[in-house]
């Protein structure tokens, strides 16, 4: 029997819970546990392979958005896996052992729907996983690349840009003012601004003071270290009841939190599409030492996320209930035709 990507995919997006390759060689005649590592060591699956897979189905628009961040896929248990570095969890709101993935999520402006790409590297088939010693990229490099890939080499069009605190630079919002496009982002609460137009020395964020009016409508600040004439308006968001973001943005003509505040909920569509590929393709599940293993084996769990989102939007279910109906099938036959039949004394 052969043995191929597509075998691979289908694996992940059936299995309900372990995605091991000694369980997928359990569970087929004829295939080794060792023929499947050595398939995967020897595969390169590209970034093309996934844009190959997507471009017929991204419904393009001018009013997209494009939402930047990155997540821990965690390996905490696994110290020997080639690409597994500490690095600061979100998630987990602590530093663990993982591998850092790079996202670039594509919104669509009308319909909300949602589509995830991943760009070549610095080698035609790297992913943009977070690996500064093999390609001596920071998570900045990778998002400035992968910004510059939509424009230039995708060609997609959208108006905003939306990432996480983490991101915002000076030298890539800079890059995105270039690009005449708007950015929010929030800032950190230590940032230091100035909204006296120069009046007053560089303030920590949190010990500004807010009018009524700067609580509607925000208010116009400069950032230390970015150029003397460059302002942003910056706005108070209230996330949660216990929790409030400093959102700031390079469009001038925004006067209304409440808008700011819609836009940044779009924002959370990443942290689905991050959630969804770790509970859903078994994306942190790999055990294979190798670098390579570990690169196919996320590349097809981004392939089938992008399967299941699709069958999503043209169904009309979530995700969850695509993945979890199959087993839910198998409980249904079980109950009819159980394979292990219960007895009592």
């Amino acid at each position: 029997m052969s043995f191929s990507k597509l075998d691979y995919c289908q694996y992940l997006l059936s299995s309900p819970i372990n995605y091991t390759v000694t369980n997928l060689a359990n569970h087929l005649d004829g295939i080794s546990h060792d023929r499947i590592n050595r398939y995967l060591q020897g595969e390169k699956l590209t970034p093309h392979l996934l844009w190959d897979n997507v471009k017929l189905l991204v419904q393009p628009s001018a009013t997209a958005y494009l939402l930047f961040d990155d997540t821990v896929l965690d390996k905490r248990h696994s110290a020997s896996i080639e690409l597994t570095r500490r690095q600061y969890s979100g998630n987990e709101h602590r530093v663990i052992r993982g591998i850092g993935l790079i996202s670039c999520v594509y919104v669509n402006g009308e319909t909300g729907q949602f589509w995830v790409y991943a760009f070549g590297g610095a080698k035609p088939y790297d992913y943009r996983l977070y690996d500064p010693d093999g390609d001596g990229q920071s998570k900045l490099d990778h998002v400035a690349a992968m910004l510059n890939g939509v424009v230039y080499s995708k060609q997609l069009p959208f108006a905003t840009v939306l990432m996480d605190s983490w991101y915002a630079t000076q030298s890539l919002m800079a890059q995105i003012d270039r690009l005449e496009k708007v950015y929010y982002c929030p800032l950190k609460a230590n940032r230091r601004v100035d909204d006296s137009g120069g009046a007053a020395p560089y303030q920590r964020i949190d010990e500004l003071v807010w009018s009524a009016e700067d609580l509607q409508q925000g208010k116009l600040i400069k950032v230390r270290g970015f150029p003397k004439d460059k302002k942003v308006k910056l706005f108070r968001v209230t996330v949660s009841t216990n929790r409030t973001e400093f959102v700031v943005t390079n469009d001038l003509s925004q006067a209304s939190t409440d808008a700011v505040q819609d836009v940044c909920g779009i924002r959370w569509k990443i942290e689905e599409f991050h959630r969804e590929l770790k509970q859903l393709t078994g994306a942190e599940a790999c055990q294979c030492r190798k670098a390579r293993i570990q690169r196919n084996h996320i590349a097809c769990a981004l392939l089938v996320w992008s399967r299941l989102k699709t069958i999503s939007y043209s169904t009309g279910q979530t995700i969850y209930q695509l993945k979890h109906g199959m087993l839910s099938d198998y409980l249904i036959e079980q109950l009819k035709h159980p394979s292990v039949q219960m007895s009592l004394a």
